[in-house]
């Protein structure tokens, strides 16, 4: 019997589910410590060593990179959110210790340890958003990169469907009745919404019948605190002058530091320097080296975990602490849920339209949904959660499998997709 596989490569997060013989679905577990995990970090790291005279490049994906990273951080590059990169035509490769890497090598040597050994002859279904990330996102572009990276890790022929209708696929199992769901899926770089029609008994029990998607997600509300907490900290909205003349900061530094995927993109020694020259001209250049050192010491992915974390805590109570170090900077600052929705209240309006498109193009009104199924971290945030209780109602809601839904649902489409072809 082929081996159904389902992967949901994740900006964030990444997941493997096999379907087994029974019927059943089950997702590889990673090993962190004396723990294990469902999900598998989506980042990478490299770094180089000498022996002999002679540099050596190692890499790491996983818990295994975060480990590397850890333990040196100035003598190794972390690579995050390959994903974000994919529907953008202006990014095709980065030079890493002297060594060109395109993006599809970079998703390849992920994918490799993400799937592990043994998976050769394989039917592999891949998830991809409605909408890539990206404010230029190429949708075609972003797929086709994507099979090219499936490609260079060894799977040369894969299946792809929307993760939003493999979270929907997941949670139709535990239905018994006919019903029209709506599933959101909101991951890091995008949220993806889905009008599935399920009708059990009958040749193809889950129909599609619309789908939208947009490029905010959780990394986009990490975005909000950063550039409304931090970033001023680090001389934004400060100025320097030239000739006698004040100018403000440029705005670019701290749109490149805010989101996570482009940190390590400023880590070159002639950004630094520019930073640098700005600050010594500057009316407060403490800030902008401290800018310069939380780049050059790749202390970003710290901050980000930090201001994950805060996010986390304010979808549970109406204020956090965010308390974060490094060398001269010192943050402890208490942040209301009030203040951080103000923040991301335009993001939340987008997603509601967002909403909105997909039932117009499905041509269900709000009365026709019977369930809406909720999945990823960000649907806990109270902002996000108003737009389907104003809507739906909270008895209609349901949540569950946060992380895994959508690759045990891509793993149940490579069954039926591969029956159908039978």
């Amino acid at each position: 019997m082929t081996k159904l596989i389902g992967i949901d490569f994740g900006t964030t997060n990444s997941v493997v589910a096999v379907l087994s013989p029974d019927g059943s679905v089950q997702t590889r577990r990673f090993a962190l410590g004396a723990a294990e995990f469902d999900v598998f970090r989506t980042v990478l790291c490299f770094w180089s060593e000498q022996s002999n005279g002679r540099s050596h490049m190692h890499h790491a994906a996983g818990p295994k990179a975060i480990e590397a990273y850890l333990d040196d951080p100035l003598d190794s590059r972390l690579i995050m959110s390959m994903k974000t990169y994919l529907a953008q035509h202006s990014f095709t490769q980065t030079n890493i210790f002297g060594r060109i890497f395109t993006l599809e090598q970079m998703v390849s040597l992920f994918l490799r340890a993400l799937l592990g050994t043994g998976h050769a002859g394989a039917h592999i279904t891949a998830g991809r958003p409605v909408r890539f990330a990206g404010d230029f996102a190429d949708d075609d572009f972003g797929e086709a990169r994507l099979r090219a990276s499936y490609a260079a890790a060894g799977f040369p022929a894969i299946d792809v469907a929307l993760e939003p209708q493999a979270a929907g696929y997941r949670f139709t199992r535990g239905l018994s009745a006919p019903a029209t769901v709506l599933v959101g899926d909101f991951g890091g770089g995008t949220s993806d919404f889905s009008l599935l029609r399920f009708t059990p008994g009958a040749a193809h029990p889950v129909v599609s019948l619309g789908h939208s998607g947009i490029g905010i997600a959780g990394d986009t509300f990490d975005y909000r605190i950063i550039d409304n907490v931090v970033s001023p900290l680090l001389g934004k909205g400060g100025t320097y002058k030239v000739m006698g003349t004040d100018l403000p900061v440029p705005v670019e530094y701290f749109t490149g530091f805010a989101r996570w995927h482009r940190l390590s993109l400023m880590r070159t020694p002639r950004i630094l320097r520019d930073i640098e020259e700005v600050a010594r001209a500057s009316a407060d250049p403490s800030r902008l080296r401290n800018l310069i050192a939380l780049v050059r010491d790749e202390a970003g992915y710290q901050l980000y975990q930090t201001v994950s974390a805060l996010k986390a805590q304010l979808s549970k109570a109406p204020t956090a602490l965010l308390r974060f170090e490094h060398e001269k900077l010192v943050i402890e600052r208490e942040i209301s849920r009030a203040d951080f929705e103000s923040w991301i209240a335009p993001d939340v309006q987008r997603l509601a339209a967002t909403v909105d498109q997909a039932l117009e193009r499905a041509g269900v009104t709000v009365e026709e949904v019977d369930r809406v199924f909720l999945t990823g971290g960000t649907s806990f945030v109270p902002a996000v959660r108003r737009i389907f209780t104003e809507r739906f109602g909270t008895q209609r809601i349901s949540a569950g499998g946060e992380f895994v839904s959508v690759a045990e649902g891509l793993a149940l489409i490579g069954r039926d997709r591969m029956a159908a072809a039978a």
